[in-house]
C-alpha cells in the first residue's frame, strides 16, 4: 500500500520557511491580487491566498472588478501596478471573463513581477537554464518529490498532459532534475505502456479518475494534479486514488496533495523575487493522512 504524500503538511513548512526570510530579513513584500467578476472557485482561491500572505508577512493588495470590466480597463489596471514600486508581484486570477484575453493579460504583467511564473518570457529563462520564477504548480510538485525524499536524478519520469501552465514546465522542471521525461497526451499511442516504465507518474489530463492500477508500476511514485468536484459533492483528481494506491510506492491525495503546493510556491515566489534560486533548503517530511 502506498504511503500518502502530505501536501498539506508540506505546504505548511515552507510557508513556515517564508515566513521565517520576511523576519529574519526584514523584508517588505506586496502582492496585488486582480479578481475580475464573481466566480465562487475563483473567489475561495483568492481568499486563501490572501491567508496565506497573512501567515507570511505578505501586505496583500486587492482589486475585486465587476464582471464587465473592459479588457482595456484591466490591462491599464496591470499597467499602473507594473510601475508601482510598492507592488512585488502581481496575480490575476484566472479564468477570466470570455470577453478578456487572458493571453493578452498575462503578457501585460511584467516578467519581474509575475509570480505565477505564466509570462512568455519566464518560461523562457525556464527553458534554457535561467533564473526567474517558476510555475507555481510544477515547483510545487518538485517540492513534494524532494521533501518526501524521492530520489528525481535518472529516474524515468511520465507526464500526462501538454498544458502551458503545468505539463510543459513540469516537464522542463524534471529535466532540470536530470530526469528522462516522456510527455504524453490526447494523440500519444499505447499510453498505458508507456505509464507503466515510469519510476515517476505525473497526470495533469483533466479527466476524473482516468489513470488506474493499469497505468501504473508497482512501486512508482505517482502525482496528481486533477482535481474535480463528482456529483456526489466530492472531490477527486485525474487519478482513481482507491485503485491505484496499493500499487504505488508514494502517492499524493485529491484533496490535500499537490493543491496546497500551488499557494505555498506562490509564497516562495513573492518572497524570494524574481531570479532568486527555486531550491529552497528542505527537510524530508513524514507521511500521514
Amino acid at each position: 500500500m502506498g504511503k500518502i504524500i502530505d501536501g498539506k503538511a508540506i505546504s505548511q513548512q515552507i510557508k513556515e520557511e517564508c515566513r521565517e526570510k520576511v523576519e529574519k530579513e526584514g523584508l517588505k513584500r506586496s502582492l496585488a491580487v486582480i479578481l475580475v467578476g464573481d466566480d465562487p472557485a475563483s473567489a475561495v482561491y483568492v481568499g486563501n491566498k490572501k491567508k496565506a500572505c497573512d501567515f507570511c508577512g505578505v501586505r496583500s493588495v486587492s482589486h475585486e472588478l465587476p464582471a464587465n470590466t473592459s479588457e482595456e480597463d484591466l490591462l491599464k489596471l496591470v499597467d499602473t501596478l507594473n510601475h508601482d514600486d510598492s507592488i512585488d508581484g502581481i496575480l490575476v486570477q484566472l479564468p477570466l471573463p470570455a470577453h478578456i484575453d487572458e493571453d493578452k493579460v498575462i503578457r501585460q504583467i511584467s516578467p519581474d513581477k509575475d509570480v505565477d511564473g505564466f509570462h512568455p518570457e519566464n518560461v523562457g529563462r525556464l527553458s534554457i537554464g535561467q533564473k526567474g520564477f517558476l510555475s507555481c504548480t510544477p515547483a510545487g510538485v518538485i517540492q513534494l518529490l524532494k521533501r518526501s525524499g524521492v530520489e528525481i536524478d535518472g529516474k524515468n519520469c511520465v507526464i500526462i498532459g501538454r498544458s502551458n501552465i503545468v505539463g510543459k514546465p513540469m516537464a522542463m522542471l524534471m529535466l532540470r532534475e536530470n530526469a528522462t521525461v516522456t510527455v504524453c497526451h490526447s494523440h500519444t499511442k499505447d499510453l498505458r505502456e508507456i505509464c507503466k516504465r515510469a519510476d515517476i507518474l505525473i497526470v495533469a489530463i483533466g479527466k476524473p479518475k482516468m489513470v488506474d492500477a493499469s497505468y501504473v508500476r508497482e512501486g512508482a511514485v505517482v502525482i496528481d494534479v486533477g482535481i474535480h468536484r463528482q456529483e456526489n459533492g466530492k472531490l477527486c483528481g485525474d487519478v482513481d486514488f482507491d485503485s491505484v494506491e496499493p500499487v504505488a510506492s508514494l502517492i499524493t491525495p485529491v484533496p490535500g496533495g499537490v493543491g496546497p503546493m500551488t499557494i505555498a510556491m506562490l509564497m516562495k515566489n513573492v518572497v524570494d523575487g524574481n531570479g532568486a534560486d527555486d531550491q529552497l533548503p528542505y527537510v524530508a517530511i513524514g507521511f500521514g493522512l
